[in-house]
């Protein structure tokens, strides 16, 4: 494929996309499809000499499509957001043609110092902070990970290093196998999974703090503050707590202004995982359920989850950026350049119309190698999605969008809370509804596939205080108030079916 081939292409599969995100709620949602269908469709081998477009193209709904979970249709519910928007696949485009390998500030300018200053955008969005914004005098900044499973494996990982670190600063005869087998690291019993898998792969044991119903599922400072009593006594080493919030089941939020202050005293990490719920603080209304970030090592939340921004973009800050660096860097020679770790200044909004342009120094940037803040070497340049999407939605736009979806999860919850067969498991905070139907576990496990069975509408569930719930989350950029209403007169509908066929 030349050049001039590449452009006609190009159009065809431009439109291609436009035609399957307009038409997608005409698709179903869910698959028909058993594991192990697409071997059969397609050749046992690579074939040898070369195939043409079209035979490809016609494929893609031959082969890919039947076994596809369309995550952008308007009647997707499951799990949470993953993002999709046009200015971010343009984005994607252009980063994919520009293809560098973006490990330091040598290897692409651009795809380091425009990830400096849109971290530092998003920071400001939040009211993070200047701590954690690296274009200031402090000491953090941010990186954009692959995944919130990445930045809680890397914010464990330097908290690791920095405990054992000051461990031996202070016992330097100590051996160093003798401290990691004592350190311990905690997180809610409502924490994603990834939190306990960091554990696993950093080695060190991950202890759940256990939640009440009562206290909605959000840890209590007392509860974390008496398990680092016990466990200092018994002769381990509190030295990680990873605060989430907007938890995966409920959306449950930490107490992180109650927990952040016994982190600090106690010089345990606190690192807040904020995947979902991290994108709706750009709105003034919803900024005060980040409120003790102050306390914070390191925070992270998701872009490509809500803030339309394509998978993927997961967004950290750290507060001492040497913790991250101390704990990765690695300088063979085939990696130093000549700018090495140093200070590079920015053009800036010129205050003064005396002074050139190009001599006004903003604040430093102060990274310049992103191999020391990431678990692999290589990245994209992911932060092009950002620059397109934040300039072509505007700081409104995002936040109209936003305000949307939290609308539209309030309009069902009511929908729910007018049927008297149905329950609120938990309080709807943004755009997730926990339900279900008043009754045993397996009624609504019942009822869920049924739901999900029928492929017009995708559900998740989730356990609270040992019920099996459902899960609503609102997730397409595309839906409106009609696919919520369709949504709950189908499951209105099969909740029917499910309650007639009970024994009486």
């Amino acid at each position: 494929m030349d050049a001039t081939e590449f452009r006609r292409r190009g159009k065809e599969m431009v439109d291609l996309i436009a035609d399957y995100l307009e038409n997608i709620e005409q698709r179903p949602v869910y698959p028909d499809v058993e594991p192990g269908y697409l071997r059969s469709l397609i050749p046992e081998e690579a074939p040898e000499e070369p195939e043409t477009y079209e035979d490809v193209v016609k494929d893609i709904e031959r082969v890919i499509m039947p076994g596809v979970t369309h995550w952008h249709s308007p009647y997707f519910y499951a799990y949470f957001p993953t993002a999709n928007s046009f200015p971010a696949m343009l984005a994607d485009m252009l980063s994919g043609a520009i293809g560098c390998i973006g490990f330091s500030w040598a290897a692409s300018p651009a795809c380091t110092e425009l990830e400096t200053v849109m971290m530092d955008w998003l920071g400001k969005m939040l009211k993070l902070p200047e701590d954690f914004i690296a274009g200031t005098h402090g000491q953090g900044g941010g990186v954009i990970q692959g995944t919130a499973s990445e930045a809680t494996l890397v914010a464990l990982l330097a908290a690791r290093s920095r405990a054992v670190r000051m461990i031996l600063a202070s016992d330097p005869q100590r051996p160093e196998t003798g401290i990691t087998s004592k350190l311990v690291a905690y997180s809610s019993d409502q924490a994603h999974c990834s939190v306990e898998r960091a554990g696993m792969i950093a080695g060190v044991r991950m202890k759940k703090i256990p939640t009440e119903q009562s206290d909605k599922y959000a840890v209590q400072g007392e509860t974390l503050r008496r398990m680092i009593k016990e466990d200092k006594a018994a002769g381990l080493i509190p030295f990680y707590f990873c605060a989430t919030l907007g938890t995966t089941p409920s959306c449950a939020f930490d107490h992180i202004t109650e927990l952040g202050p016994i982190c600090n005293a106690e010089k345990i990490w606190m690192h807040i995982d904020a995947a979902y719920a991290g994108s709706s603080f750009i709105c003034p209304e919803f900024r005060p359920l980040l409120n003790g970030i102050e306390f914070a090592d390191s925070f992270n939340f998701n872009p490509h989850k809500w803030l339309l921004v394509n998978f993927d973009c997961s967004t950290m800050w750290v507060r001492k950026r040497s913790d991250l660096i101390g704990a990765f860097k690695m300088d063979p020679l085939y990696l130093k350049h000549d700018h090495q770790e140093s200070v590079h200044s920015v053009c800036s909004t010129n205050p003064n119309p005396l002074i050139p342009l190009c001599l006004t120094l903003s604040p430093p940037l102060p990274h310049t190698t992103s191999q020391h803040w990431q678990i692999p070497l290589g990245r994209r340049f992911r932060s092009l999605k950002m620059w397109f999407v934040f300039r072509m939605y505007g700081l409104k736009g995002l936040q109209d969008y936003i305000r949307k979806h939290v609308e539209l999860a309030k309009e069902f919850e009511s929908l729910v809370r007018a049927d008297q067969r149905f329950e609120i498991s938990a309080d709807v905070v943004l755009g997730l509804v926990c339900f279900r139907l008043k009754g045993s576990n397996e009624v609504n496990e019942t009822l869920l596939k049924r739901i999900n069975n029928g492929r017009k509408i995708h559900l998740v569930p989730c356990q609270l205080s040992g019920q099996f719930v459902l899960r609503f989350a609102v997730c397409a950029r595309t839906t409106e108030s009609r696919h919520i209403r369709e949504a709950w007169r189908l499951i209105t509908q099969l909740a029917e079916e499910v309650m007639q066929e009970l024994p009486h």
